[in-house]
């Protein structure tokens, strides 16, 4: 007669085990979190400035995973809503002389927010569902034609866009690139990355987590998928376009590349890199690229994209999941919902 283990007890081992397994992402967050908060206290002032670049760069990287990561729309024109939202807020300033943080913000999320309504629209809400192919082309066609349109319109400035964009305000107060814009980036981007990360835990996240693995079986629930898939699609380029507004700001003038396609490729790797489906992953891989191009420009200065493109590759081909997986088992990236039964 064999003895067996009782059945509570195997319960609380897998209960433990189970804690044990899920403590890995809080600490990465909470590991990058400190890291960020800290870092303008050791690093020098144009370093500052580039951290803070890199920052908002980040919230851009977050929108991506929203649409990408989580509902499976490959968006190629995540750039459209960022600059959108960059010249919207450039423009305000420059002709009504409106650069109070309380306005231009909320308008650039607006702004984003209305573009993508509108492209997400046309692609996802016709009368047969749309195909990632068709999406990511037609995404990458409204790239284009937005670059090709902002190099052509006098009154956005051409091919020279919109320079010295004057400094954000808060009241009196003028928000300079330093530790003061820096702290405000990452408050936006805490935020931000809090809200993202309670959405993609509720149902409406595990929707969506459904909608990327099988999106006929979603249907066949009941969902409206290509509802789901615009509703996501506008919360990303509101996201967006908060962060072409930081950046508009930050940099002091746009120009047409903010529209174009290079900059939503960039965003696409970013994403690929760190990890998608993480919201985290996002951040790393934005960090991560960031950092080692400017240390290759600054050591390679002939040969650095080669190299970078070479360690991008290489990444992508041995980690398909990004840098995380090597922290992040597949369960704990895929995450839970909802609410533990009781045993």
């Amino acid at each position: 007669m064999t003895e067996t283990t009782p059945l509570s007890a195997v319960s609380l081992t897998r209960g433990i085990s189970a804690s044990r397994q899920w403590r890995v992402l809080p600490m990465i967050e909470i590991t990058v979190l400190v890291i960020g908060l800290l870092l303008p206290l050791v690093l020098q002032d144009y370093l500052t400035v580039y951290a803070t670049r890199v920052l908002i760069l980040c919230l851009f990287a977050l929108s991506f995973d929203l649409v990408w990561g989580y509902a499976g729309i490959m968006s190629f024109g995540q750039a459209v809503f960022f600059g959108s939202a960059g010249y919207g807020v450039a423009l305000l300033a420059r002709d009504l002389g409106i650069t109070s943080i309380l306005l231009v913000l909320p308008a650039g999320l607006l702004i984003g927010f209305a573009f993508a309504l509108l492209l997400g629209g046309f692609l996802l809400l016709g009368r047969h569902p749309a195909s990632v192919i068709f999406v990511a082309l037609g995404t990458l066609t409204g790239s284009y034609a937005c670059d090709r349109l902002a190099r052509g319109w006098y009154y956005l400035g051409g091919q020279n866009g919109i320079p010295s964009i004057p400094p954000m305000t808060i009241g009196s107060y003028e928000l300079t690139e330093g530790p003061a814009y820096y702290y405000m980036a990452i408050g936006f981007l805490i935020v931000v990355y809090l809200l993202c990360r309670f959405l993609m835990r509720s149902q409406f996240g595990l929707a969506l987590a459904g909608l990327r693995e099988n999106e006929q079986r979603i249907a066949f629930f009941g969902y409206k998928v290509q509802h789901l898939k615009a509703i996501i699609f506008s919360l990303s380029g509101a996201i967006a376009g908060l962060a072409g507004s930081l950046y508009a700001f930050h940099e002091g003038f746009v120009w047409p590349n903010m529209l174009g396609v290079v900059i939503s490729t960039q965003v696409v790797l970013y994403v690929l890199f760190g990890g998608s489906g993480t919201l985290i992953g996002a951040v790393i891989g934005t960090v991560v690229i960031e950092a080692v191009s400017f240390w290759l420009s600054n050591s390679y200065q002939d040969i650095w994209p080669i190299i970078l493109g070479v360690l991008l590759l290489l990444v992508i081909l041995f980690r398909p999941a990004g840098l995380v997986s090597l922290l992040l088992s597949e369960r704990e990236r895929v995450g839970s919902f909802g609410r533990p039964g009781k045993r």
